[in-house]
């Protein structure tokens, strides 16, 4: 049998490798950047087209490489970081592998120019797929050029994997923001299709955070910091009454490298227990210095997973702290944060009367069948009465539950529980589950005004300037016209805010900050591409505010034109998100239950 094991070529190996290490435009960007700090670079500019699919380039002022070094960093393991396995526990650099630029070479158009300090000529080379194209001096800037173009030109069927650009776009800001918030002393800039983006100059952190988030950011920043053996910690969380429903900003560091925990985030959530709104998530920007030797960063290709020596130790002063930062600026009870203060009683006024216990006097002559009982007695006694009435009425609700076939009762509704209603027909009851059937009624009902032009518009005594990040803006910029459709009036749009000064007569004022933070949610996860898709995911972002929830209380009224609605939908037994609306019980489902 002849033998069937050989070594791949060089080009297919690196494009293999380059699978691990460039996801999406959104990996070189990541890449790049942080050979740029790595390189004591002190003015970084990010420059991209089309999402990062046509072009990607990076420029900073750092050390630049030598003729040799800039033809070693595009070979596999390549790096100046590592000498032995022994760095790997010890590493205080962000890149370090010798990975990512030859696996961005491998799939991409890459030039690079570059030029020491103390060198009058820089070096240019240019790759296309691992092959060195041409190579020469160049007259340059001292520092590092790296353009990347036409990404994944070689391998066709990761670039159909790409989203749209809006959503490419998303990833590449996010690594962007990672980065610069993580070094503040280092300027950056960000253009997308030659429009500025962010020009962030050296700052300190808290200024660094106002500038990306806006100058509004400013007031809701509680500091934290700490320093024990094991770590050092230091940052902002954001004051709870700005809590976001969904998960927002939430940013948080070890060593200057931007990490995902879900056991540190959960410590962050602990301290901030009994303070949120129900639904809300803390938002904070927390850094924590730790020896090297103490973390593992190696256990995930993105570099974003980390490992810790004593993960308990750390939960436990992280949680801590914040807890404490939150007590210290009146936040949060400082001392004893289980403790309600508005159930405190005091024991006694100074100057005041002695606590008395109410009296109550009960008429023993009262006879509600007497002719001759005036109206004056009955209203003395109301208060009496008032929880012999309370039982009065829970009887008579328990009997008429339990009647429902009667006359009296046939296509009369019942709520259960704040989350069901039941009507009577002729074969048996309908269970309806209010909210879901609420969110089908209200979907129809909006499709339907926006494709007749037809929202009944209640202007704003005042408009409402509603505030948001640059990245948020220019996102609802890109689907402005669907909301303006769906009644929502925009009278301006400004850096970090909209104003709006009409809303359809469905919506209430108060809801609409939420409704804008659940559309930004939502089309930052997904971006269709054509006018229907958008309007079909903005109307369902929507109906998550808009519906009526489980637990609401009805009216019988209400009650009845809910289930009257729910019948005359096109599609009343299934809800927008695929839930089932309402089922039916006959008389036989009821016998079974009792044979």
């Amino acid at each position: 049998m002849s033998d069937i094991i050989h070594l791949l070529p060089d080009h297919v190996a690196n494009q293999i490798a380059a699978g691990e290490v460039v996801q999406r435009p959104a990996s070189v960007v990541k890449e790049l950047l942080e050979n740029a700090i790595d390189a004591k670079s002190t003015d970084i500019k990010l420059l991209v087209k089309d999402a990062g699919k046509a072009l990607i380039h990076v420029i900073d002022n750092g050390s630049g490489m030598s003729a040799t070094d800039a033809r070693l960093c595009f070979e596999r393991h390549a790096t100046s970081k590592i000498k032995s396995a022994d760095d790997l526990f010890n590493i205080h650099t962000k890149g370090f592998r010798g990975e990512a630029l030859a696996s961005i070479a491998a799939i991409a158009h890459v030039e690079l120019k570059t030029r020491m300090d103390d060198e009058e000529l820089g070096h240019f080379i240019r790759i296309e797929g691992s092959e060195i194209i041409e190579q020469d001096f160049v007259n340059t800037p001292k520092g590092s050029s790296i353009l990347v173009k036409n990404l994944f030109y070689n391998i066709p069927a990761r670039r159909n994997f790409l989203k749209s650009n809006t959503i490419e776009i998303r990833h590449i800001i996010d690594e962007f923001l990672r980065v610069s918030l993580a070094h503040p002393t280092i300027s950056f800039s960000f253009y997308h299709n030659d429009q500025e983006v962010y020009h962030l100059p050296i700052s300190n952190l808290r200024q660094r955070i106002v500038n990306i988030f806006g100058s509004k950011t400013n007031e809701k920043l509680v500091p934290i910091k700490e320093d024990t053996e094991i770590l050092s910690l230091e940052g902002f969380v954001i004051k709870p009454e700005f809590s976001k429903k969904k998960r927002g900003e939430q940013f948080f560091f070890v060593n200057e490298r931007f990490i995902k925990s879900a056991y540190l985030n959960h410590a962050i959530a602990s301290a901030f227990e009994g303070l949120l709104p129900f639904g809300s998530m803390p938002s904070f920007f927390l850094f924590m210095n730790v020896p090297p030797q103490s973390i593992d960063i190696n256990i995930h290709p993105t570099k974003t997973e980390i490992k810790f020596d004593n993960e308990q130790a750390i939960y436990s002063i992280i949680r801590s702290t914040v807890k404490h930062s939150l007590g210290q600026y009146n936040i949060a009870p400082l001392l004893d944060f289980e403790r309600d203060a508005n159930l405190d009683t005091p024991y006694q006024y100074k100057d005041s009367k002695p606590i008395q216990n109410p009296a109550i006097e009960v008429d023993r002559n009262f006879n509600p069948f007497k002719e001759n009982y005036s109206s004056a007695n009955k209203s003395s006694k109301i208060e009496v009465r008032q929880n012999i009435d309370f039982i009065t009425f829970e009887s008579e609700l328990s009997q008429k539950e339990l009647v429902l076939d009667d006359e009296k009762s046939q296509n009369k509704t019942y709520q259960i529980q704040g989350k069901y209603i039941i009507s009577s027909v002729k074969s048996g009851v309908v269970l309806i589950h209010q909210q879901y059937a609420h969110e089908r009624i209200l979907y129809e009902d909006l499709f339907k005004s926006t494709s007749l032009n037809e929202h009944p518009i209640q202007q704003l005594l005042f408009p409402l300037k509603v505030h948001f990040d640059t990245i948020e803006i220019e996102l609802l910029k890109s689907i402005a016209d669907e909301i303006i459709n769906l009644g929502i009036e925009i009278k301006e749009f400004t850096d970090d805010a909209i104003i709006i000064s009409g809303i359809p007569s469905l919506i209430k004022e108060n809801t609409i900050v939420a409704i804008f933070e659940e559309l930004i949610y939502t089309f930052q996860k997904d971006f269709p591409t054509d006018s229907f898709s958008i309007t079909d995911l903005i109307i369902k972002s929507m109906l998550k505010n808009l519906s009526v929830k489980s637990g609401t209380k009805l009216s019988e009224k209400e009650q009845e034109e809910l289930v009257n609605k729910l019948f005359i939908c096109k599609e009343p037994s299934i809800s927008p998100f695929g839930k089932k609306t309402f089922t039916t019980l006959t008389v036989e489902d009821f016998d079974n239950y009792f044979n």
